[in-house]
């Protein structure tokens, strides 16, 4: 026999909560209301459950599991049209919210998708033989953009990934490739939409729009997901 985990979560409304899952290409396997509120959803051999709970406080959900797929680009890609499809934006802050897709210093290529109720799924696919952190970076760009990585996306501390940015977009002594620029302004507006900071997340995604004009073939692919994430943040400013 193989054994397997589905988690069992709380939700203010098992039927909003299909609605939304369902959006992101879940299928309705169970819904009931005796004698508790239920609902049962899978898309593909990933199976979430759900039960009724009015009282649950999204603002405080410490609620989330791992989703671990050979495939994280799909699964990404499949989040992020359904939630434009529904949203007409891919919402960036709040609940439900959608963080980028990257690759993460413990081996590790992940996104976070939280739900209307702040259940978290963290999805990703193993891309090394260890998932142990790297080493911190020596070099100063490298070495800032790890620690703004770990603080805003492993941490969830905006405001201190934000204060890292800033220092190394001021920084003269530090060299910047055009991708590398566009890598460091579409961070910085992304932690300014996480904090609700409209004006500076406007202006930093219009220098990286801008940056990203002249760019070569071969440095778009190189910040791909970034480009990717700069569409999103870009909506969900317009959409403020």
């Amino acid at each position: 026999m193989a054994e397997r985990t589905v988690p069992i979560f709380p939700c203010r409304s098992i039927d909003r909560t299909a609605e939304f899952y369902e959006a992101l290409g879940f299928e309705l396997l169970l819904r009931q209301t005796r004698p508790n509120h239920f609902v049962q959803l899978r898309r593909g051999d990933l199976e979430l459950q759900f039960y009724g709970w009015k009282q649950h406080d999204p603002a405080a959900s410490m609620h989330m599991c791992y989703v671990p797929t050979d495939d994280v680009d799909l699964l990404y890609e499949a989040f992020r049209g359904g939630l434009k499809a529904a949203f007409g934006r891919v919402p960036s802050r709040g609940l439900p919210r959608l963080g980028p897709l990257k690759d993460m210093s413990y081996g590790v290529r992940q996104f976070l998708m939280t739900d209307p109720d702040g259940i978290q799924l963290r999805v990703g696919q193993p891309i090394a033989e260890s998932f142990e952190h790297v080493e911190r970076p020596k070099e100063k760009f490298a070495r800032a953009v790890h620690d703004a990585a770990l603080l805003g996306d492993s941490k969830e501390d905006p405001e201190a990934a934000a204060r890292v940015l800033d220092r190394l977009l001021e920084a003269d002594d530090v060299a910047k490739t055009p991708p590398q620029l566009v890598q460091v302004l579409v961070m910085r507006a992304d932690m300014a939409v996480r904090v609700g900071d409209l004006p500076r997340a406007e202006e930093m995604a219009a220098r990286a729009r801008s940056a990203a004009t002249d760019l070569a073939e071969g440095e778009r692919a190189a910040v791909r997901d970034d480009l990717d994430r700069l569409a999103d943040l870009e909506s969900e400013i317009a959409a403020s």
